[in-house]
């Protein structure tokens, strides 16, 4: 079987759940091999080999973490032309996006991003994507060269399927355009107990009908009931509600949870393109005509207030 090319997206060792949700896709379509570059391979060659890598590709160069993504297209193309993979899956995101654009045009490939499903087909791997802000679902498949895809976190559930996998150090060449930005520093980013926004599960989200930052407690608190992230539309990070890092929508984070809460969204197009994809989404609004309805599978016509506080009871006293 043909190999199939997974960036792991890690950091220092610790492999994040997009790169499972790729190896369990690979498997539909080949063999897969894992790209990791940078240090802490060591520690991640458990959990890649649990989740079906039959192979890892290591490039530990200090150019990796130095440089911007320059030295990743670097290491990727050159594992790409030694290996002739049957595909390359990357996790979409600011980072995947640009690398994968970067590496099919090195490769002369095709390009398909922001996939939410891929399966074998015929020709090759054939996508499913939503396009024109969700307004329509696209079968595609890339007709030349390599398919480089990148596919949202939450696509698919991952599945273990634990294989030994072989390490194989990679040495690989760095051109002058690798090194023309330095990264001279970096600064965690604070992050509380719940889980990243476009890697949730869950997402519970506040827009203008929470009428106020004070009351996104309520939204917090249903979203800690369900262990679910914190969204928020545009028009609540824009009065200063919520930070902009919690905005959903097509210009802000797009996910694609198992479940997604809207609480007083009224489902503005531009809201709906970052999130129409989650698999069930439930829809709070006191508006009985509110386009977000068009949208959900499930829906409750009232105050926000009177329904959280006792959704919120309600998880609680099951948990508990």
């Amino acid at each position: 079987m043909a190999e199939i090319l997974v960036l792991v997206d890690h950091v220092d060792g610790a492999v994040r759940k997009p790169t499972l949700e790729l190896l369990t896709l690979a498997r539909r379509l080949g063999e897969p091999s894992a790209v990791f570059l940078g240090p802490g391979a060591d520690r991640a060659t458990e959990v890649l080999g649990r989740y079906g890598a039959r192979k890892i590709h290591v490039v530990d160069a200090p150019e990796v973490d130095e440089y911007l993504v320059t030295p990743v297209v670097d290491a990727l193309t050159q594992l790409a032309e030694r290996t002739g993979p049957a595909a390359i899956l990357l996790p979409s995101g600011p980072d995947g996006k640009e690398i994968a654009a970067r590496v099919a045009l090195r490769l002369g490939s095709g390009l398909i991003t922001d996939a939410v499903d891929v399966t074998a087909g015929p020709g090759g791997p054939v996508t499913e994507q939503s396009a024109f802000a969700a307004t329509y679902q696209v079968t595609a498949h890339v007709t030349q060269g390599v398919p480089v895809i990148t596919v949202k976190p939450n696509a698919t559930a991952p599945e273990a399927a634990p294989a030994e996998p072989v390490t194989e150090k990679q040495d690989v060449t760095f051109g002058p355009p690798s090194q023309a930005v330095r990264v001279l520093s970096r600064t965690p980013r604070e992050r509380g107990d719940r889980p990243e926004l476009a890697e949730a599960d869950i997402v519970v989200s506040g827009g203008r009908g929470v009428n106020g930052a004070e009351n996104f407690a309520l939204i917090e608190r249903v979203a800690d009931a369900l262990g679910a992230a914190v969204g928020a539309s545009r028009a609540a990070v824009d009065a200063g509600w919520y930070p902009h890092s919690h905005q959903v929508g097509q210009t802000g984070t797009q996910v694609s949870p198992q479940l997604y809460l809207a609480a007083g969204i009224s489902g503005a197009i531009q809201h709906r393109a970052g999130m129409q994809t989650s698999k069930t989404i439930v829809a709070v609004n006191k508006d009985a005509d509110a386009p977000i309805f068009e949208l959900a599978d499930h829906g409750v016509v009232g105050d926000l207030f009177a329904v959280l506080p006792q959704l919120a009871d309600e998880i609680e006293r099951r948990r508990s």
